[in-house]
């Protein structure tokens, strides 16, 4: 079968894979290969023209861009602050989490119940600029960001940055660090993104599949 005649799904790994799997199943999509404990990467299920690759959730707006995935699963944190070009069909329900403004928990006195605008100048510590850039610009602050690729909560330890900015889920990392949250900047959630050229072109395959996904959700597939 020509890859062409596929319909290609760029799945998360981490935390999203097995939610992910969870939605595939409910529209009735086989996964059963998915699930084996191996390093393959793509996988081609012939009896439903289905392709999935396997990548890292800051990987997929890319391959979903780029058109080697006419779909994506992945965190509107990670569509935020990528800004591919391609369209976001669904709010998933899922992968819920927070992007929070962060501090040492003992706190200078300009943060101390005061708005950004009143912050000044500030330096912030994140994985995400562009997120982080466009929140304190919508507040009125100015920020010198700093970007790194993990472990953001060291920044104010060792006076690399007053401020971070990161994603949480439970707020546990940031207890251990003795940090506290001033502000909440968005709520998260996974999205079913596609590629702008396959949602045209292969609309008679792609549009039964979105409203599947659609009516799954809405009956409640991820409500606790």
């Amino acid at each position: 079968m020509a890859t062409a005649d596929l319909i290609t799904f760029a799945i998360p790994k981490g935390t999203l894979f097995k939610p992910t799997l969870k939605l595939l199943e409910a529209v009735s999509l086989n996964c059963a290969e998915l699930k084996n404990d191996s390093r393959q990467l793509l996988f081609t299920i012939a009896e439903q023209a289905v392709r999935y690759i396997i990548c890292r959730p800051t990987d997929i707006p890319t391959f979903v861009e780029c058109g080697a995935a006419d779909f994506g699963l992945v965190g509107k944190d990670t569509i935020m602050e990528q800004q591919k070009d391609l369209y976001e069909l669904l709010d998933l329900k899922y992968g819920g989490c927070r992007f929070v403004v962060a501090a040492p928990a003992c706190l200078p006195e300009k943060f101390k119940n005061t708005p950004p605008a009143d912050w000044g100048q500030v330096r912030v510590a994140t994985k995400f600029p562009r997120v982080t850039e466009a929140y304190f610009r919508r507040q009125g602050s100015q920020a010198e960001i700093i970007k790194l690729h993990g472990n953001v909560e060291l920044a104010p330890v060792v006076g690399m940055a007053e401020l971070i900015v990161d994603i949480v889920s439970t707020g546990r990392t940031l207890r251990e660090n003795n940090l506290v949250v001033l502000s909440e900047v968005m709520h998260s959630t996974a999205r079913l993104i596609a590629n702008r050229v396959s949602h045209q072109y292969k609309a008679n395959r792609l549009n039964p599949l979105v409203e599947k996904f659609r009516a799954v959700i809405d009956g409640g597939l991820f409500d606790d």
